[in-house]
């Protein structure tokens, strides 16, 4: 009996050799990936079968689409099958049910005969004379089987049937839809010693599990949310090693449909079962300010602190920016950077504020009371409140106090003046001493 060697031809097929190999990987936000390979095939005249292989496994096999480059009709596909059964040893004795094979264990003692069982335990062979053996797993140093078993593949491979009045080798660019694949954004902001700017940097991190590796790809990201119809949910994956690389700026931005479009200026490696960082753009300090904001009918004691930019040119960005993280830190006496709060931001266009929540002011408390309330009529009311915002920190500071109104309302009695930003809110800004207390009294009418 002669041992199995695991090898990558698939007998029977035209395999395809990725020489000229030329990809491009288009990534989404949203576990998708549109990857375009382009290939040196070699075609034979008439009806013949082509194996494409180091395609992803994850992919739509649905979604798959190829043409010669030079010649797009004159090839036609006759019929697609998608091969994903990969090789590995326990499909490989789930396939040798009822065969014989050979087994030798840490004594050297070789078994040979009839595979009956296959547990995880061990395994259970009827001997050529009629016995039976059971071998435990953790005894076995050895498997012998007398060929691959049919079906089973070493890479996930789609298998054609073409129709060609081609011949030779000609450059074709196959299509094809990926999932377990995706790319989010991350922003590191370090706030100026005087609070009135932010040193921003952004980052894209691309994590790819789709089960193959882009060599050389040139690569693209859309930012924006592109509608689907939802494929099955994928098969499951084996645990991936995680790896990460950090390469120099070189993303050129520019509007494409109504999404925003990202390239990379240089060929890149996405190796399979990694995570890889790229620089999304150059370092660049911004003109930002400190918020703090009071919702006292949401949390009656805190006060958060958030930091907001306005996302242009002027302040010093003014470039689409795609949703992801942003960190934010701050040096401290001696120099070293510690983290201060980190918030998700949106897909935000050029011209539009930014505003991360980082957490709770710890010297500045809030408090509500509503000291009253009134029907004026069956239809009409009013509510009374006092606000206290007490500042335990040595310089003044301003607090947006945010209140919420429902129904038709509007503020009869204020002891500061409000803005109206919506149909269901107003808000004050209210400063408050350094070590001292600001009160707002408010009177809201509200009609039915």
């Amino acid at each position: 009996m002669r041992r199995l060697i695991i090898a990558s031809a698939l007998v029977g097929w035209l395999q395809v050799t990725p020489v000229a190999a030329g990809v491009q990987i288009t990534i989404y936000n949203d576990n998708l990936a549109l990857v375009k390979d382009t290939r040196q095939l070699d075609y034979q005249r008439g009806i013949f079968d082509l194996a494409f292989t180091d395609v992803a496994s994850a992919i739509d096999a649905t979604s798959v689409s190829f043409a010669a480059v030079r010649s797009p009709g004159e090839v036609i596909l006759l019929e697609q099958n998608y091969r994903y059964d990969l090789v590995s040893s326990e499909r490989i004795l789930e396939k040798y049910i009822d065969k014989t094979i050979r087994v030798m264990n840490k004594e050297g003692k070789v078994h040979e005969g009839v595979l009956l069982a296959a547990d995880p335990a061990a395994l259970t062979l009827r001997l050529p004379d009629g016995g039976l053996v059971i071998i435990s797993r953790t005894e076995i140093v050895d498997l012998s089987f007398p060929s691959l078993p049919e079906g089973l593949i070493t890479r996930p491979t789609l298998v054609w049937k073409l129709n060609s009045n081609l011949e030779g080798k000609h450059a074709s660019e196959v299509r094809y839809l990926t999932s377990q694949i995706s790319w989010n954004a991350q922003y590191v902001a370090n706030i100026a010693a005087s609070e009135d700017a932010l040193d921003l940097s952004g980052w894209v991190s691309i994590d790819n599990h789709s089960g193959a590796t882009y060599d050389d790809a040139a690569i693209k990201l859309i930012a924006g949310d592109v509608n689907r119809v939802r494929p099955p949910m994928p098969r499951g994956k084996a645990a991936m090693e995680m790896l990460a690389y950090a390469d120099a700026a070189g993303f050129e931005e520019r509007t494409f449909f109504e999404y925003h479009l990202y390239t990379l200026d240089r060929p890149s490696t996405i190796r399979d079962n990694e995570i890889k960082q790229l620089s999304l753009f150059a370092p660049a300090r911004v003109k930002a300010q400190k918020i703090f904001t009071y919702d006292g009918a949401r949390d009656n004691t805190k006060v958060r602190v958030s930091m907001e930019f306005m996302n242009s040119k002027e302040a010093g960005l003014g470039i689409p920016l795609p949703r992801g993280t942003i960190r934010v830190m701050k040096a401290d006496t001696d120099g070293s950077l510690e983290f201060v709060g980190e918030d998700q931001i949106d897909h935000t266009p050029k011209d539009e504020k930014v505003r991360a929540f980082l957490g709770n002011a710890f010297d500045i408390v809030g408090e509500r009371v509503q000291t009253a309330q009134r029907n004026i009529s069956s239809r009409v009311s009013e509510e009374d409140f006092v606000i206290k915002l007490r500042n335990h920190k040595t310089e003044t500071v301003v607090v947006t106090v945010i209140e919420h109104n429902y129904g038709d309302w509007r503020i009869v009695q204020e002891s500061h003046k409000h803005t109206k930003k919506d149909a269901a809110k107003a808000e004050w800004e209210i400063t408050v001493p350094a070590d001292g207390e600001t009160v707002l009294t408010y009177t809201a009418r509200r009609t039915w």
